[in-house]
């Protein structure tokens, strides 16, 4: 739901909606007559627009919250034409994700995601059904199962080598635009094999511009969203919307088509993703070259800015609690033994780093609203109705803050609250959920959470971390923006120190 965060920006080219407005009107029954029903508390509704006025601030999430403070952690909004539940409690989570997670895991039919899908043939917005399970079957075994994360470890660590190397001892970096290019190289060599990082030079700068328009793109408004019909189209093409759009789509088809005829060379060797998405196609005629870029299109839309936005966050926190970076930092050196490199076999001994790895996550989930649900059939919710066809938020940035889970210090950085307690990131403790969980949950969990802890481990060992001269800690700002995933509001610049094992003595 980021892309409601273009709605206000956008009203001064919405003339054209009021031309619509009869149309829309006519749209509005689609909301809740509720004879009969206990519906969901939730604030006023405006005529047309019902409550998207509500959400006009940038930090939709937050915006949430705020509401549910007010009218409980099971909340319904009319969107538009489109009704809305909002879920912001553990409790209330659990019910969505576990209790009735068959009866709500398909997905609304978003024109955004639908055009950069091509056409609901990948795995992360294509609704419900046998062929969504084929396809994410096919998608864990091939990318993200442990073999495949156990397989990049090459490439994990010829990454972190790179970063490490370009880190210039004394000198203040934006520490940013390294940790994105680490994560990009990672997930681009499991996909695309050794040519990403070699025959694909001159290409990767303009797809990844291409690729960050498209992510901002799937979470901008648009009016088709919550006014489905012909109405709602007409103002998506006259916002240019629609147009801008096609021309993304156009320009990442070009690069994937680029790709997938590299891969069809016969006297081309090694294999990634590419290549068994390819031999799947061949042997399942219904498996078209369409889905294999929009499988491919997931890989990065799901594995790149998630992963380098956690890493960033947790980053920053650790800067900002000197304490907090003393003592992992301690548990890392001495894991590694004297070496300036943590190492694969290393990871699983790092016990108070996969912690500092959690608290990140509960305070800063890469995706604070998860991808939005909608319901198949009519449910209950926290003792009230919920009709089909409502669209299901589940605000996993509330959840992870709120003090009926995690006491009255929920919005502090404490990683020292996860000792002796057993809550995991696996979609099986509903206050604390970064992946979400059940059908829909996100199936690179394992992947990310190596990719973001070597990385980490590595950054913290081979270097002392400090602010520019001037800087204190309270100086960092913690402000965030973004449409899908939100990132820091200013870049971090930080000041690495090569760490010499024989001057601590």
């Amino acid at each position: 739901m980021a892309m409601l965060q273009l709605l206000i920006q956008q009203w001064t080219l919405f003339p054209c909606l009021m031309v619509s407005v009869p149309f829309l009107l006519l749209l509005a029954r689609r909301s809740f007559a509720g004879k009969g029903l206990k519906l969901p508390p939730g604030p006023a509704r405006l005529p047309v627009i019902g409550n998207l006025h509500q959400l006009a601030g940038p930090l939709q999430h937050r915006t949430l919250a705020e509401l549910a403070r007010r009218y409980g952690p099971v909340m319904l909004l009319q969107l538009g034409a489109t009704p809305t539940l909002v879920v912001s409690s553990a409790s209330a989570a659990r019910e969505v994700l576990k209790t009735h997670d068959l009866d709500c895991c398909t997905r609304p039919a978003m024109p955004g995601p639908k055009r950069l899908s091509y056409g609901f043939k990948d795995v992360t917005f294509a609704p419900y059904g046998e062929q969504w399970r084929e396809r994410r079957k096919l998608f864990i075994t091939e990318l993200l199962s442990m073999r495949r994360v156990k397989a990049a470890w090459g490439a994990r660590q010829v990454q972190v080598d790179k970063l490490m190397a370009s880190l210039i001892p004394n000198k203040p970096v934006v520490l940013g635009e390294h940790i994105y290019g680490l994560v990009n190289g990672i997930i681009g060599t499991v996909a695309f094999g050794s040519i990403y990082g070699v025959e694909m030079v001159a290409h990767k700068t303009q797809f990844h511009r291409v690729l960050d328009e498209a992510l901002d793109l799937q979470a901008t408004f648009s009016a088709e969203d919550f006014f489905p019909n012909a109405a709602g189209r007409l103002v998506d093409r006259l916002t240019g919307l629609v147009a801008s759009r096609d021309r993304l789509f156009a320009n990442i088809d070009a690069f994937f088509e680029m790709v997938i005829e590299h891969h069809l060379n016969p006297k081309r060797e090694g294999s990634d993703l590419v290549d068994v998405l390819i031999s799947f196609s061949k042997e399942q005629p219904d498996f078209t070259r369409d889905h294999v870029k929009a499988i491919i299109m997931d890989t990065f839309v799901g594995g790149v800015n998630t992963s380098s936005v956690t890493i960033m966050w947790a980053m920053s926190e650790l800067i900002r609690n000197p304490l907090v970076l003393k003592k992992v930092q301690e548990e890392i050196r001495m894991v590694a033994g004297g070496n300036d490199r943590v190492q694969p076999e290393d990871m699983p001994k790092l016990s108070y780093l996969k912690m500092v790895v959690k608290e990140t996550l509960r305070l800063y989930p890469s995706v604070p609203l998860l991808l939005p649900r909608e319901t198949m059939r009519h449910i209950k919710i926290g003792g009230y109705d919920v009709p089909a066809k409502t669209r299901v938020l589940v605000n996993a940035w509330a959840i992870g803050r709120d003090p009926a889970s995690w006491g009255e210090d929920a919005g502090e950085f404490n990683p020292d609250r996860f000792v002796d307690k057993e809550v995991n990131l696996q979609g099986t403790h509903f206050q604390l959920l970064p992946f979400g969980a059940g059908q829909r949950m996100c199936p690179g969990i394992a992947m990310a959470l190596t990719n973001v802890e070597f990385t980490l481990a590595n950054l913290l060992c081979g270097f002392q971390w400090e602010l520019p001269e001037g800087t204190k800690a309270e100086d960092v700002s913690m402000e965030e923006v973004g449409l899908l995933t939100f990132h820091r509001k200013t870049p971090l610049v930080l000041v690495p120190t090569v760490y010499h094992p024989e001057r601590q003595q």
